[in-house]
């Protein structure tokens, strides 16, 4: 590979340092509605953070972390809101659209 070609984990992880490309990056991630492509994104989000600082913010060991962002990984709401509050995000819900129904008669 070539100085002048950046490796595509190694820009997406530099991007992910930007907390607006985090979220966004994860709000896309669970718009797939596959829980292993939102656990797969939050990884990536934590390891541009890096892993050992965000399990330490996060008060969770890091090997736990690892397995949390697993492919079997089934977070906790309470693990899965501290690890998103070291990451400086937060969850929001919001409603689905809707199909635009005419207005009654």
């Amino acid at each position: 590979m070539s100085k002048l070609t950046k490796d595509y984990r190694e820009s997406l992880l530099e991007d992910l340092q930007d907390p607006e490309e985090a979220a966004a990056y994860l709000t896309a991630a669970l718009d797939e509605s596959d829980p292993a492509v939102f656990l797969l994104a939050l990884r990536n989000v934590a390891d541009a953070k890096g892993m050992s600082t965000v399990a330490a913010q996060a008060q969770l060991n890091r090997e736990s972390l690892y397995r949390m962002l697993s492919e079997r990984g089934n977070p906790q709401l309470a693990s899965l809101t501290a690890l998103l509050d070291a990451l400086g995000l937060r969850l929001a819900v919001t409603m689905k659209c809707s199909p635009i129904t005419p207005p009654a008669p």
